[in-house]
């Protein structure tokens, strides 16, 4: 990403001025977190990384202005020539006339704000993370179901439009539909929007395209929701074996990181969206460490485990139905 593309940005939002270094605005910035200088303004510059953007805080500015100007140029030009994309100059300090020139000679833009360091750190460190994060697009509906995204995906088809307007017109929240735009933010958050040339709108057979945002409002989207879950729809298959206690833990993976799942097949009479609804509750309560299908599993197990105990005469008294045990008691 070019240093033109963070000032237009950021400009008003952080107060950026542009005060040297003009033609160097197209300089990438390849790194998603900037940099302290520090020690690298005495001599040791082995921790300097190409691609930061570098920022100097009252600490480093207090430094460089206590050295007699042969020595600051000297420590100026240090950090300049390891050639970062940018100079930003927090706190509205007063810039040394040496680092001024030194980045119009080697074209490093340098950039000057009346914010604290810290929370320009973390301002340019969220906006960095977020365009150079690993990103890609998927064939689905994103939709803010309770809370949690749920990404439906399937062929092309199989009802996920759908789904998702009928979801929307119980009161959830559309992001995406047909092409959702997903990234990954470090460690491990995938994050989906909608594709910026048909965000908001879906595509309905036999209608066409809609606009969710003018039909239901602001209130029925969002531009960005992190994926939580992803519900594949399939046609129903008659004799193939479907998960019927949800303990079989099925995954999808997105860029490297690995998403609960779960494969809801399709036929007439089923309601979709309820599913869907009870999925995103049943994940809630995953989070918070409830899992109802290993619940139920280990009441079985005990249950049976009981019964393996008792003589042949008692086990009309178990809780468990004689077929049961007849299948699983020798």
């Amino acid at each position: 990403m070019e240093v033109r593309v963070l000032l237009s940005a950021l400009r008003v939002e952080l107060g950026l001025e542009l005060i040297a270094g003009v033609a160097g605005t197209e300089r990438l910035i390849t790194g998603t977190s900037v940099q302290k200088p520090g020690l690298a303004l005495a001599g040791f510059t082995d921790m300097l990384e190409p691609g930061r953007v570098q920022i100097f805080g009252q600490t480093e500015i207090n430094y460089l202005w206590s050295l007699p100007p042969y020595e600051r140029q000297v420590a100026s030009s240090r950090i300049v020539d390891s050639s970062p994309p940018a100079i930003i100059i927090s706190r509205g300090a007063d810039v040394p006339e040496q680092l001024v020139v030194l980045c119009n000679q080697a074209k490093v833009p340098l950039i000057h704000t009346g914010l604290r360091s810290s929370m320009l750190v973390e301002a340019i460190h969220k906006f960095l993370s977020n365009r150079l994060a690993r990103t890609r697009s998927v064939h689905g509906v994103l939709v803010d179901v309770f809370g949690v995204g749920v990404l439906i995906i399937g062929k092309s088809g199989i009802g996920k439009s759908e789904c998702g307007l009928e979801l929307v017109m119980r009161g959830h929240r559309l992001v995406a539909d047909d092409v959702v735009d997903i990234s990954k933010t470090p460690p491990s958050t995938i994050i989906g929007s909608g594709n910026e040339l048909i965000r908001h709108h879906m595509e309905i057979r036999g209608l066409g395209i809609i606009n969710i945002k003018d039909l239901f409002g602001v209130s029925a989207i969002r531009e960005r929701k992190r994926v939580e879950m992803v519900i594949a729809l399939e046609d129903w298959e008659m004799g193939k074996a479907y998960d019927r206690l949800g303990g079989s833990n099925t995954t999808h993976e997105l860029l490297g990181v690995t998403l609960p799942k779960a494969v809801i097949p399709v036929r007439p009479g089923r309601s979709l969206t309820s599913i869907v609804e009870v999925a995103a509750r049943n994940q809630l309560l995953r989070e918070m460490g409830h899992h109802s299908a290993l619940d139920f599993q280990q009441r079985i197990q005990e249950s049976l485990d009981i019964a393996r105990r008792l003589r042949p005469d008692d086990r009309l008294d178990s809780t468990i139905p004689r077929e049961l045990i007849d299948d699983d008691v020798e």
